[in-house]
This record gives structure tokens, sequence and C-alpha cells, in this order.
């Protein structure tokens, strides 16, 4: 029992002698300047208490504001440090007591300045051309490395020398320039504690402004409304500010003045004379100011200021007319009268309108300074009228009038010799001039005035400048001399005027005759005497040579000459003689000597003429055509083709009967070039072909929307016009129907009036319409005449056509058309209709004589 106890009291008395262990953490004690720490101290056992000691040795209290210690447990402490400064550095102790047992530890605080950039702005502006010092300011504990790099990349001092860092780490750039302007890249290193920091600095190098002038004499218009703009072209960083003055005081936008948004461009309103000077324009940033001159010259338009009427009498010694203008710069005066222009110092003859030959008076013009004057001597009638007077410079002109007035007696006109013939009236005509031109106009004759009792033939008609008489010849006597007398204040003037009896014309002069199969172009001289009086018309005689009466047609003339007939109706392989006559009013010449020609014998047609005619609608084409000569035999059909320009093929061939005149090409492209050829046919073969070329309208836009209550109407008169058509072929269908069937029907009452036969030649000479499907090819529309179509002559050397209007209208179809019959006819249009896959309409018509 006793042993037990001992062991008991041994055990307990080796726990209490069991030692303390302090430690510290962390175990490194540095601190950069400013920066706030905290230290664990850790007890190893059961520590009653935990203190801490500062390096002057004294104990550390609780609470403190910038070292503070907390118990966090039984067996640590915390000491804290706050925005450590350089008195905060030293060794500091922990110490852990437990009875009589102690224990401690102690850590080493260094405080260190670390890398702190005190002065380093940004951006910093400098002014180009200027020595720039790039400030960074930078401070650590020990004293750092400075680098510097532009755009990230290191300044290579050695190969710039504008480039240096100073000894207080400033980077120095002599003369810098705009192209230094960038980011600059300030760095400190601390090799020690390996510790790196840096600021950018953007540099920014202001530029003093710059004047361009592209200008810098502007001239300008007076008084014509107009502005006038000075511009000044400005350069500078940063972008300058510019202002206008004008005698050092500066210019405002308002009424007068207006600039653009930079202020380089001023523009002067209304621009007068007293706007011409001097203008300055001032460019200012923060790098400094530039200014520049410019010059305004302001010119005046000239005008004229001074210019009066003048009056005066024919024959008196002489007349001036006196013109004042002004203008800057001063404008040199010119005269003129119509065409005529007078130039300065000028004294020469004139030859004034109106007449043919220099008048012995002289035109003097005289220039002083601003003022011109224009002298007429021994003026006549003639020079009376509108003087112009011009003022004229380099910037514009003016243009002023005088009237001068000239009194005068009467001057009489008129066509002195009149022909006329017995029982037709003519008119003699005096026509006066005078000013004043309150004239009296007595007609004499044989010293007796007109009309009197024994002048039952004689009637005069005035207007105000002329006198007619009218004479209807009865007799020979009639035919003479009549004499005009006017009369005004200024004086009299007569003139006699003779009244011609008018004969026959001579015979024409045949000069060629040109034949062909069935035709013969006449070519003539007209006569050399047209017997005092316009030739009327023309007429052509001829006749198989030697044999038969003579044929005969009558010409009008038409637009005073015709030079050429056609005559018609011939024989191929036939000799005929051809003369001509002139018929005038008193009535018809002799004929000329007779002209031989032979007619070509049966021969291919030549092409017809043609003529196209766009329709309403834009992409279709009336293609017209006249028949030229047929060449002794009948045309049988007319071809037709035709194509887009590009396209190298041909729509399908179009045959048309020998009475058609045009066709309608239709559903054609809109906004196409198209080509159209037309061929004749006869029992010798084929013409050449004629052609000509069209293009057809764009595409009309689509139509407006009308509205529903429109569509609707639309619609409706559609849809009627629709049935209306249907009724309507319906009804010939059937009329037709009983017409070939039972011989009955409103068909057969029409044709029934001709007689036998007619129904086919009805038919033949009937208009048919050819419609095709407009998907496929375009709409072809046909027509033919009951007569053959004339012929109309044709350019150059294309033979003369049988319907000019010089020639007799070509009879009706032969007997041999009249008298198909009813099965060839229909047999023919059916071919027609399935050679073309259309729709064929016939209306048919009473046949002409």
């Amino acid at each position: 029992m006793v042993q037990s106890r001992d062991i008991f009291l041994a055990l307990l008395l080796v726990g209490c002698t069991v030692s303390l262990e302090v430690q510290i953490t962390p175990n490194q004690g540095e601190i950069s300047l400013g920066e706030s720490k905290f230290f664990m101290c850790e007890v190893i056992g059961i520590p009653k208490l935990i203190e801490w000691f500062g390096p002057n040795g004294d104990r550390i209290e609780a609470n403190r504001p910038d070292v503070t210690v907390t118990r966090n447990d039984e067996s640590s402490s915390t000491l804290t440090l706050y925005k450590a400064g350089a008195d905060n550095a030293g060794t500091y102790k922990c110490v852990a007591t437990s009875g009589d047992q102690q224990a401690e530890s102690t850590i080493k605080v260094k405080i260190f300045q670390k890398i702190t950039f005190t002065n380093a702005p940004s951006p910093q502006e400098f002014t180009e051309g200027d020595n720039a010092n790039i400030v960074c300011d930078v401070i650590s504990s020990p004293p750092p490395t400075v680098l510097w790099k532009y755009k990230g990349a290191k300044i290579q001092m050695e190969k710039d020398v504008r480039f240096k860092v100073l000894s207080n780490n400033h980077l120095q750039i002599r003369g810098i320039k705009k192209t230094d302007e960038g980011s600059y890249t300030c760095e400190g290193r601390l090799m020690a504690r390996g510790e790196i920091d840096l600021r950018v600095i953007k540099v920014v190098v202001n530029v003093l402004p710059t004047i361009r002038v592209w200008q810098s004499e502007v001239n300008a218009t007076a008084e014509v409304g107009q502005p006038a703009m000075l511009t000044c072209a400005v350069d500078g960083y940063p972008e300058p500010m510019v202002t206008w003055t004008r005698n050092e005081a500066v210019l405002e936008t308002g009424e007068k003045y207006s600039f653009n948004e930079d202020g380089s461009e001023m523009t002067i309103m209304d621009v007068a004379k007293l706007d011409e000077g001097e203008y300055t324009c001032i460019a200012k940033n923060k790098a400094g100011e530039s200014e520049q001159e410019l010059s305004l010259r302001v010119f005046v338009k000239p005008k004229i200021t001074y210019i009066v009427n003048q009056t005066t009498s024919e024959l008196e010694e002489q007349v001036t007319l006196t013109c004042e203008a002004s203008g800057d710069p001063t404008p040199t005066i010119n005269w003129s009268y119509g065409d005529r222009i007078f130039t300065e110092g000028e004294q020469a003859s004139w030859t004034r309108p109106e007449q043919h030959k220099s008048d012995d008076g002289n035109v003097v013009v005289r220039s002083d300074a601003r003022v011109s004057s224009l002298t007429l001597k021994y003026v006549k009638y003639t020079d009376a009228g509108q003087y112009f007077c011009t003022a004229r410079s380099a910037i514009g002109e003016d243009e002023q009038r005088a009237y001068l007035e000239v009194r005068f007696a009467p001057k009489i006109h008129g066509v002195v010799a009149t022909y006329t013939w017995e029982k037709n009236a003519v008119n003699l005509s005096c026509e006066v001039k005078a000013h004043p031109s309150d004239v009296s106009i007595a007609w004499l004759r044989d010293g007796q005035q007109l009309p009197n009792s024994n002048t039952t033939n004689i009637k005069i008609y005035r207007t105000p400048s002329t006198s007619f008489l009218q004479i209807t010849p009865e007799s020979e006597n009639d035919f003479g001399s009549y004499n005009c007398t006017a009369s005004n204040e200024m004086g009299t003037e007569s003139k006699e005027f003779l009244l011609i009896q008018a004969e026959v014309p001579s015979a024409p002069a045949v000069s060629l005759a040109k034949p062909f199969s069935t035709t013969a172009q006449i070519l003539f001289e007209e006569p050399e005497s047209t017997g005092g009086v316009p030739i009327l018309r023309f007429k052509a005689e001829w006749r198989v040579h030697g044999r038969g009466s003579w044929m005969q047609k009558i010409y009008e003339l038409q637009d005073g000459s015709i030079g050429e007939v056609t005559i018609t109706g011939l024989k191929p392989e036939t000799g005929y003689q051809v003369k001509m006559s002139a018929i005038n009013g008193k009535g018809e010449g002799e004929s000329s000597p007779a002209e031989f020609f032979k007619t070509e014998p049966v021969r291919n047609p030549n092409p017809p003429k043609l003529e196209g005619i766009l329709q309403p609608k834009g992409n279709s084409v009336k293609i017209s055509w006249v028949k030229q000569d047929d060449g002794g035999s009948p045309i049988f059909h007319y071809l037709v083709r035709f194509k887009p320009l590009q396209d190298s093929d041909w729509k399908p061939e179009i045959r048309l009967p020998a009475s058609s005149e045009h066709v309608i090409l239709s559903g054609l492209q809109w906004d196409t070039d198209y080509n159209v050829y037309v061929v004749a046919e006869n029992q010798k073969g084929k013409s050449q072909p004629a052609s000509m070329s069209f293009r057809t309208s764009a595409e009309p836009e689509a139509i407006p929307d009308l509205g529903d209550e429109a569509a609707l109407s639309m619609g409706i008169m559609l849809w009627a016009g629709i049935l209306v058509v249907v009724f309507v072929l319906l009804l010939l269908a059937v009329d037709v129907t009983c017409y070939f069937v039972n011989k009955c029907g409103l068909i057969m009452c029409l044709c029934g009036k001709s007689g036998t036969g007619t129904k086919g030649h009805n038919l033949e000479e009937g208009k048919a319409a050819f419609i095709k499907d407009e998907s496929k090819e375009p709409i072809v529309e046909v027509r033919t005449e009951d007569e053959c179509t004339a012929n109309h002559n044709a350019a150059g050397p294309t033979e003369p056509n049988e319907t000019t209007p010089l020639t007799e209208p070509e009879k009706s179809f032969g007997d041999e058309k009249s008298k198909l019959g009813e099965a060839e006819l229909s047999h023919a249009l059916t071919e027609i209709a399935a050679e073309h896959n259309s729709v064929i309409q016939t209306k048919t018509t009473e046949g002409k004589a």
C-alpha cells in the first residue's frame, strides 16, 4: 500500500517539472513601410501568462492604436503591427510563464520601403520642338533601378542621342517631335528583393498652329446678292480655334458674316464695295497661335447710268446718241444696231439694214473714260430704230437701248410688175413706209383718181401701211401703168405699177424616162417661162409607140415643184411614147417632144416600201408597206420575218395575202431593238427584202391599286365585255354556218347583192386577224384592203410606185381574184391558219366597184 502511494507522488512530481516551448509564426519579420502585419505566438504546454515585449524591452499593452496584443486561447497570442513605420523596427519577444516555468521566443522585425511612385503624372504635354522632361519620381529601400520604355520596347539611348535619363531618373527628349508622342513606361526594379513596379505615362506633343491659304487674294462682285468666301486651312494639335479680324476687330457671326464649324471658312454676305480690304485669320491652341492675312478685292459690274432717246429728220446734218456707264474695273462701251457693232474710234461708212450699198454718211464713235457717243451724219430713214449701248468688263456687262426716231416722207415699195389675164382679179400692192405714219394714199391712171364712174372693175382696199388696187381685167385696155401717190406732213412720193397680160407656160423638157415592167418614172425639167403666173399642174400623155390614142393624167403641183411623175398600167416589154405639158391659170402650154421608152419584161417584183408605228401599248408595232412595181406579174403574197436584234434566229415566217397593207406585231419584248424583213413574191420569184428596225417602249410601271370599289367596277365591266364578245362570236358562228349550209343568214344577204362569185371575192378582200398564243410568239394582225395598195416613190433608186399624189389610183383586183370560188378561198385560208397555228376571224364587206 505504501509502495503504491510513493509511485503516485513520484509521477506527480515529474509532471510538475515539464518545461514550456514558445514558437512565433511567421518566423520572418520583414514588413514594407506602411504595411500591416501580425505575428502569432504559440506555446507548447499550459502557460498561465503569455506576454509580448517591444524592441525597447517594454511590455506591450493591449489595445494600442499602432501595436495590439490579443490572447487567442490558453496557448496562443497575436501581435499586430498596423501601418508599420520605421520606429516599429526591432526585436519583439514573446514570453510564456507558468509558475516558476518560463519560455520565450523572439522575432526580428525589419521595416523596408517598397518601390513607390511618388510623382508620375499622365498625360504629360509638351510643345513640339521643346526639350521635354518626362517626370517619374520613384523611391524604395534600397533605392531602385529605373528603366524607360517606349511602346513596350526599351529605349536605346545610344541610338538616339535626343533621349537621356537624368540623375533624378526623369527622361529627357531634346527637340521633341510629334512622332515621339505615345505611351512611355517608367519601370522601377529592386534586385535585392526581386521587386518590380511600373507606371505608363502618356506623352502628348502639342503642335503650333500652321495656316495654309490657297488664295491670298479673293475676288468678288458687288451688288449682285452673292457672298464671298475667305478660307484658311489650319493644322495643329490640339485642333486650333480660328477667329477672324478686320482692322483688329474680331468678326462675329451675324447678318454680315457666317463661319463654318471649325471657323476656317468665313462667308461675307451681300458683298459690297465697302467690304474690300484686308482680313486676318488667327489660329490658336495650347502650343501657341499663328495668323495670316487675306485680301478681298471687290469688283462692280458695269451699269449704264445715262442714255436717252433722240428724234431727228431725214437728211439733217447729224444726230448724236450718248451713253454713260460705271463699274470697277472701268468698262469698255460699244454701240450696236441690229447685227452691226460699232467700236470705239470707228469712223467708216456703214451699210445700213434694208439697204444694199454703203451710205455716203459716216458713223463716228468716240469714248472718254466712262462716256461714249455715237454720231450719225446725213441721217436716212433706215437709221431709225433701237441702238444698243453695251458696257462690258471682265466680270459682266450691262445693256440699255436708245431709240432714234427719224421723221421722213413716204417711201413706196411693192412688186412693180404684176401678171394676170382677163377676168382674173389681181391686186397691185402699194406698200408705204413713212413717219409720221398718218399717210394719205391715192391711185391714179392717166391723171384720173381711181376708182371713178368709168371703172366698175376696180376696187381699193386699205391697211395702215398698204393700199391694194384690185383689178379684174375685162379687156386689153385694162393692162398698163397705174400710179400710187403717198403723202404725209414730211412730203409726197409717187411710183408706177405695171399690170401685164400673162401667157401660157412654155413646154417642159423630158430629161429621162426610167421604165419598169408596168410603170415608168418620168423625170422632166420645168418650163423656162411660166407665162408670168405660177404653174398649177402638169399633164403627162403616153401611148404605145406609134399607135393608139394618147392616155393622159393631170398631176397637181405640190410644194412649188415636182420634177418627176409616175405613169402606171403599162404592159411589160412594150415600147411607149411620152410627152409633158404645163398648165397655169391662163391655160395649157405646148407639149414637149415625145420621148420613147420600153418597159422591162416580166421579172421579180420590187421590194415594198416600209413604215413602222409603235402602238399605244408600247410592246406592239404596226408595220405598213406600200406596194412597188409588181414586175409585170400579180403579187401572190407578202412574207414577213422579224427577230430581236441581239438574236440570231428569226421568228417563224408570216405569209400574208397580196391585198394586205400592214401587219401588227404584238406581245414583243419590252425595251428591245427589232429587225423586220418584208418580201413580195410573184410568179417570177421573190423581191429583195425590204427591211427596217424599231425599238419597243420601256415596260410601264404596274397599275396602282384602285381600291375595292374601283376594282369591283372594273371586274364587272371586264366580265360584261367578255360576255358581249362571246355573244357576238356565237352569232357570227351561227350565221357563217347558215351561210355555208343553207345559203341563208346575214352574210347571204350581204353577199347576194354582189351576184355570183362575190362570196369568194368578198372573203378574199375581207379583214383577217391571225392571233397567236402570246406565251409563244407575238400576236400578228393582218389587214387587207378592197383595192390594190398603191405605190409611193421611194428614196434613191427605189422604183416609182403606183399611187403617188401624181398618179391615178390602181384599179380593183382583177377578175382572176374576184372569181376565186368558195372552195379555193376556204382552202387557202385553212392553209394560212394551219401555218400560223392561229385563229382566223374573217369579216367580209361589200366589194367595191
